[in-house]
């Protein structure tokens, strides 16, 4: 897998937390290989949308990737529901599922941007740093020791 250069928190310099939301464990397990890969740290998984809230409440991760399609509760409505909760809540959509439809109904409720799957890491890690914003930094590779 590339290297990438790892992404940390402008303010204390710590690792990037990553509530990783997918009904599939193949899913989940390829994104956070991804994440790793970037230097994050994963503070949590669900497999639905109505377990994504309360994991979000325990773990108050930086950043979530969520997929759309999911039992119980699709990923909109969990992410609609993590967003009036908590407005600062940055999640990223990740789907297979690419409607036009989806993508604007998923930002329209709080989520800033979407991923098409299959992920490819290098479009994730752009995703990640632009959603990031000013939070996100990416440690300079001469000093970034992973």
């Amino acid at each position: 897998m590339e290297q990438f250069s790892p992404i940390k928190r402008s303010k204390d310099g710590q690792a990037i937390r990553y509530l990783i939301v997918d009904d599939s464990v193949f899913a989940r397990k390829n994104l956070v290989r991804m994440i790793e890969s970037f230097g994050g740290e994963i503070a949590g998984e669900a497999g639905d949308g109505m377990t994504a809230i309360t994991e979000y409440e325990r773990s108050k991760p930086d950043i979530v990737l969520m997929d759309i399609t999911m039992p119980q509760m699709e990923g909109i409505e969990s992410a609609e529901k993590i967003v009036q909760q908590n407005p600062d809540a940055r999640i990223v959509m990740v789907s297979s599922v690419g409607y036009q439809e989806n993508i604007v109904a998923a930002l329209q409720r709080g989520a800033r941007h979407f991923v098409q799957k299959p992920v490819k890491p290098e479009v994730l890690y752009e995703v990640i740093k632009y959603v990031l914003g000013e939070d996100g930094v990416v440690a300079a590779a001469a000093g970034a020791g992973a």
